[in-house]
């Protein structure tokens, strides 16, 4: 066993545990609503825009707060965030569940997307904090694992929970479902999460926070409400006003650093090489990911006739493959973990261009579950491989920064994609489902095509990696070591490692930032 593996604390599979619970709760929590939306709508009397709101409401406060909540958790304490967002997110859950009409139901799902971008990004800043070695290698491989599984295994479980009809809650079971998950990880959270010691005066800042919050509502509700509306005018000027808000966002975060402020985002941790490519191309692999998830399911239920959970069931092969790798892929020689995500996005290119042939003349079972199969595996191994290498190279200073762009770039990617392939499905056969292949094979085409893109950027990503290491002492260099990459990134000390690897292991959280328990 590494010198990294020994380092781990011996209450580090608790924590994981704890990180990976939340973090599936949330990711399947909007794919169990999707299902039930036809419920809803029949139960509350719904219009479809309001239908929308109930569906979507989540996906745009998330959006919209995501990097304020990773950075106020960098500054106030992961483990305090992370407490509050779980204790917003199950109150809100409970809420959506007992909602009297839609209008509740509108609101209480805002209040869920809120407390979710709180809570969400403590998750891979705590694995950044906690673990190191081949051990972070593995506990991220779990963490793409649960963001991929979720949304799969979220359209089985809403399948089957709708259809229960557990004491006659029809959808509300799949909002209540969420308040003993919880209520149990709540209880032990503040037991096992790790908290910080205060670095420092906490400044907010709060104009980038505004700009950023307004800039990202503006790009991201058109995306979000557009398409149902015909894309009117003010769809498109939204984006356009948001891009042009986000460009001065990034701007003024810039300037505020050089002053010397406490930038809401802190723009240096794309500064390490290969990390602005190796976040393009996992942002590329979520596009591709939600442009098969979303015309698939579509084309299953409205082209084949399947019902929700039959649909979901014939997803199932994709996550098996996903697991697989995720679960794999650091057992192989170290030598070959960079180059993977490379391998990997070829792999899953290939795999949906033959799946896009092969469904434009037919649905045969065995030939595409093989096919979902390597598309997985291959989506694995170009994920969990690259979040793995993004992480090591900015270091735990900016696991913050990290969790906030991976969230934020990832969110974005499944909306884009959601709005460029969907459509592309829809304009096919939305009023022609005899035309449904044609549209999903159309959709894959896109992906694939994608993905060719993504993998010239997980090439550069390897690339600028080796040369990195090259410019170090050789292959036994302490930059190998987590030791070499904090004493790079900078703020995180040895001393502060061994004071969270001491509360994790004597079955307590520590201080957070503030000092209180």
């Amino acid at each position: 066993m590494s010198a990294a593996d020994d380092s781990q604390p011996r209450g580090a599979r608790l924590v994981l545990l704890i990180l990976l619970v939340a973090q599936i709760m949330a990711t399947m929590d909007n794919s169990i609503v999707a299902v039930a939306t036809k419920t809803i709508q029949d139960d509350l009397n719904t219009s479809g825009a309001v239908l929308q709101l109930i569906l979507s409401g989540y996906t745009l406060m998330f959006a919209v707060l995501v990097v304020t909540g990773a950075r106020l958790g960098g500054d106030v304490g992961h483990r305090r965030l992370f407490m509050i967002g779980l204790t917003g997110f199950t109150v809100s859950s409970l809420l959506c569940g007992i909602a009297p009409t839609a209008g509740t139901l509108v609101a209480a799902r805002l209040l869920q997307g809120a407390f979710g971008a709180m809570m969400v990004p403590q998750v891979l800043s705590v694995i950044q904090v906690v673990f190191t070695g081949t051990a972070r290698a593995r506990a991220i491989g779990l963490y793409s694992m649960v963001l991929a599984l979720g949304v799969a295994a979220g359209q089985i479980a809403g399948g089957v929970i709708v259809s229960a009809d557990l004491l006659g809650s029809g959808w509300r079971a799949a909002f209540l479902v969420n308040v003993p998950i919880g209520l149990a990880l709540l209880a032990a959270a503040p037991r096992y999460l790790p908290g910080h010691t205060p670095t420092g005066r906490f400044r907010p800042d709060i104009l980038g926070i505004v700009l950023l919050a307004t800039s990202m509502g503006a790009v991201v509700a058109p995306l979000v409400f557009g398409r149902e509306q015909g894309w009117p005018a003010w769809a498109l000027g939204s984006v356009a006003a948001g891009t042009v808000g986000l460009v001065l966002f990034v701007l003024y975060e810039l300037r505020l650093a050089a002053r010397g402020g406490q930038p809401v985002l802190e723009i240096e941790a794309l500064r390490p090489r290969g990390v602005k490519s190796g976040l393009l191309a996992c942002c590329i692999l979520n596009f591709a990911f939600a442009g098969v998830l979303f015309p698939l399911t579509l084309h299953v239920q409205n082209g084949l006739g399947y019902t929700p959970l039959q649909a979901g069931l014939m997803f199932i092969p994709y996550p098996v493959g996903f697991a697989a790798v995720s679960l794999t892929w650091t057992r192989l020689p170290k030598q070959l973990h960079r180059p993977l995500p490379v391998a990997g996005l070829l792999v899953f290119a290939a795999a949906l261009a033959a799946l896009a042939v092969v469904v434009a003349g037919g649905w045969p079972i065995p030939v595409v579950s093989a096919l979902l199969l390597v598309a997985g595996a291959g989506m694995a191994a170009g994920f969990s491989t690259l979040v793995e290498q993004t992480a090591a190279a900015v270091g735990p200073r900016y696991a913050a920064a990290l969790s906030a762009l991976v969230s934020t770039g990832t969110l974005l990617a499944s909306v884009v994609s959601v709005v460029v392939v969907g459509g592309v499905y829809l304009a096919t056969a939305e009023n022609d489902p005899s035309r449904s292949a044609l549209g999903l094979s159309r959709s894959l085409w896109i992906d694939a095509g994608l993905l060719t893109l993504g993998f010239l950027l997980a090439y550069r990503t390897w690339r600028l990696s080796t040369r990195t290491r090259a410019t170090q002492t050789g292959p036994d260099s302490p930059t190998e070591t987590d030791d070499a990459e904090t004493a790079a990134a900078g703020d995180t000390t040895a001393a502060d490692r061994r004071a969270v690897t001491g509360a994790v292991a004597g079955g307590r959280g520590g201080p957070d930032r503030d000092g209180s328990a």
